[in-house]
């Protein structure tokens, strides 16, 4: 350790001229004052910083505790590290303690004049302050988020032993799993979890994986249905990142070797979250993927779902069956769930009692009596239908068909004055009879009991902000035959460009591309061998019914989305 060269020659404090109390700054940042005193009174019984226990609490967001020492300090936010100055890492490196000032997340990043700047997450750091005044440095700070801080560790890490390993925990003793209890509940991991998962909420993420490649620990986010590849998580934290993850969500933290499933019910800056949690074995560690389910984030209203009028129209006269079943079919992550909830929230009033089955159950509607599956103890879809009928419900919804009898008790429940929604996983409508009769439900049941199909799929939305017609219409028109398709409709193709209030991919949102078909007496009556599913689509199509292909199309010639993007997740 020893002092800096004569250059400096005497330590100097940086002069922070703060002009407003911490708890005023803290209010412009959504914090009530029921919370800051609840944070003062915990402060006051046990200590700790006023803004770190509001992140604790929830009140706060982990993103925006930097922005708050910047209002505080009056000093620059940082939001990307240049090159860090080659003349830093060769005068510090021989005169101070580096792994000193890097452990407690103060990076130094350059000179000016004969000051240190020093770049942190951690600007109360009491001990360095004060480890700086005793050796004469003196300095001057600026402020970065905890990521960004870990990225420029990488700096320091390359030539010497900082970056220490925490052991390959494949077989714990009593001794690690303590350990790596401790590291889970430290600051560093608690505040990147947080940090993490903040920015997720912010980019309107509905996962977040954590996810070993190559030795490193990369974090992507799927947004409007498509992964982005945002951090790296530093190796020293991976362990205790994925440790705190099953520890929240009532994993055990030793178990590698299985798949295991949890949850985490938590408050991140005053938003209420639950988040679904599963680990994965892979073959170099463990895949983490977390399902945000935001309790604020979706609204039940069939005004919202991005229907086509027509299909809209057929789908409330559809609701208004005293008894039948109506399908939604589609893959994982379609927006099946999201749809059913609609329809049933548009059902839902005093006079009509609705019972939903689910796997798990994952929005509390209100009025709304919903069940969750356990095939743990045995109940399973089947049994819980068979008693769910015992209570004279009105309505009924069931997450999923996955077998003959099922199939067959859901059938004979419409049959006798029930309506009942449920889905099954097909790639169009059609193919959901063929899909039944596969299960081994009698056709005349189907004939006799099913309403309608609806086949669903999820396309981005452009962000109106920034799209702009797409200078290749001519060609996208003459290519998908969208004259001939829609003869009757005006053609207006954009493309996406990119913004900030899109995080530069030029989609914002999703809407619904919906093939629909209504079970009418002719189709019916087709048979149900290998040809029905073609004859099936050429009947929807002479009652002025659309594929999935073509309903993305006629949303794309009206400006909503674009081809590529229709093409991408119905062609």
């Amino acid at each position: 350790m020893g002092m800096m060269d004569n250059q400096v020659v005497k330590a100097k404090m940086q002069t922070l001229p703060i002009n407003k109390s911490l708890e005023n700054i803290l209010s412009n940042y959504g914090v009530s004052e029921l919370d800051i005193e609840k944070a003062k009174a915990y402060q006051k019984k046990y200590g700790g910083a006023l803004e770190k226990l509001l992140v604790n609490l929830g009140s706060l967001s982990e993103d925006e505790l930097p922005k708050v020492y910047c209002d505080f300090l009056q000093v620059e936010l940082v939001s990307t590290i240049e090159d860090i100055s080659q003349e830093v890492k060769l005068t510090l490196d021989s005169k101070l303690n580096i792994p000193f000032f890097i452990e407690r997340n103060w990076l130094p990043v350059n000179f000016i004049n004969d000051d240190i700047i020093f770049l942190t997450s951690e600007p109360f750091d009491w001990e360095v302050r004060q480890f700086l005044q005793i050796q004469n440095v003196a300095f001057k700070i600026n402020i970065a988020q905890e990521t960004l801080i870990e990225q420029g560790k990488n700096f320091w890490m390359q030539d010497n032993e900082l970056a220490d390993s925490e052991g390959d925990f494949s077989s714990l003793t009593e001794f690690e799993e303590d350990k790596l209890r401790e590291l889970a509940s430290e600051a560093p991991t608690v505040n990147l979890l947080n940090s993490l998962i903040s920015k997720g909420l912010k980019m309107g993420a509905s996962d977040m994986h954590l996810e070993p490649v190559k030795g490193r620990c990369r974090v992507r986010f799927r947004v409007d249905g498509v992964l982005h590849e945002t951090d790296i998580i530093p190796n020293k934290l991976q362990l205790p990142i994925i440790s705190r993850l099953k520890i929240l969500s009532g994993m055990d933290i030793a178990e590698k070797r299985r798949p295991q499933d949890g949850k985490i019910e938590l408050k991140i800056a005053n938003i209420e979250l639950d988040i679904r949690v599963s680990a994965l074995p892979l073959n170099d560690g463990e895949s983490m993927v977390m399902r945000f389910l935001r309790k604020d984030s979706i609204t039940y209203d069939i005004d919202v779902v991005g229907l086509a009028e027509d299909i809209q129209n057929n789908l409330l006269e559809d609701l208004k069956s005293t008894a039948g079943v109506v399908l939604l079919t589609g893959p994982t992550g379609s927006g099946k769930t999201t749809t059913l909830y609609t329809f049933l929230n548009a059902l839902n009033n005093e006079d009509v009692k609705i019972i939903t089955l689910e796997d798990p159950v994952e929005y509390q509607l209100e009025g709304v009596n919903q069940v969750q599956v356990n095939s743990d103890i045995g109940f399973t879809f089947e049994t819980g239908l068979r008693s769910i009928v015992r209570q004279d419900p009105d309505v009924i919804m069931l997450g999923e068909i996955r077998d003959k009898e099922t199939a067959r008790i859901a059938m004979q429940s419409a049959l006798t004055g029930h309506l009942v929604f449920s889905t099954v996983h097909t790639n169009d409508a059609p193919s959901a009879f063929t899909r039944l009769l596969d299960l081994g439900v009698e056709e005349f049941l189907l004939n006799a009991a099913i309403i309608s199909i609806v086949a669903q799929r999820l396309a981005r939305k452009l962000c109106q902000n920034c799209a702009i017609e797409d200078e290749n219409q001519e060609q996208l028109v003459e290519k998908y035959s969208l004259n001939t398709l829609f003869p009757d409709q005006k053609i207006t193709l954009k493309k996406a460009c990119g913004c900030e209030l899109c995080n530069h991919s030029g989609y914002k949102g999703r809407t619904a591309i919906i093939e629909y078909l209504r079970c009418t007496e002719e189709i019916k009556a087709l048979d149900k061998g290998q040809t029905f599913i073609q004859e099936a689509k050429k009947v929807n199509k002479s009652t002025g019914g659309r594929t999935l292909l073509e309903d993305g199309l006629l949303k794309a010639m009206n400006g909503l989305t674009t081809v590529s993007e229709v093409i991408r997740v119905a062609g």
